[in-house]
């Protein structure tokens, strides 16, 4: 195992993509497959060490300009659920920057909740970004 209990197994392409929220300034984003034998508490443990190793501050508003994001976006293991963590991320399947990159590296990773994998999912999401339904 790497540093933290994690062993990298693929690395997606970075991309560029908008802000969500107020923050003015592009991000990169891109998707990690990795093992742990951590659970995922722990494992989020690891990842905010990370980040604030990077200089992120949890301090202030939300959707502010950060240094690091890490998110656990699907898990293994297939739903959790604590006052700190949710998996699947709440979000994903409605951001094109997570479903992107992890499709490059996992497509044939699925959803717990929907049973969609990672490729039908980002498909669907173009499709709808594509095609907005009209107003009658």
């Amino acid at each position: 195992m790497a540093s933290g209990g994690l062993a990298v197994l693929a690395v997606s392409p970075v991309i560029r993509s908008r802000p969500i929220g107020p923050s003015q300034r592009e991000y990169a984003n891109g998707a990690a497959l990795v093992e742990t034998p951590l659970d995922p508490p722990a494992l989020l443990d690891v990842l905010q060490t990370i980040e604030t190793q990077f200089g992120r501050k949890r301090q202030g508003q939300r959707w502010r300009a950060r240094t690091l994001d890490l998110d656990i976006v699907l898990w293994s293991g297939g739903c959790w659920s604590d006052a700190r963590l949710a998996i699947p991320h709440r979000e994903f399947r409605k951001r094109t920057f997570v479903l992107g990159p992890a499709n490059r590296i996992a497509r044939h990773w699925r959803d717990p909740v929907t049973g969609l994998n990672l490729a039908h999912l980002e498909y669907r999401l173009k499709r709808r970004l594509d095609h907005p339904r009209r107003a009658p």
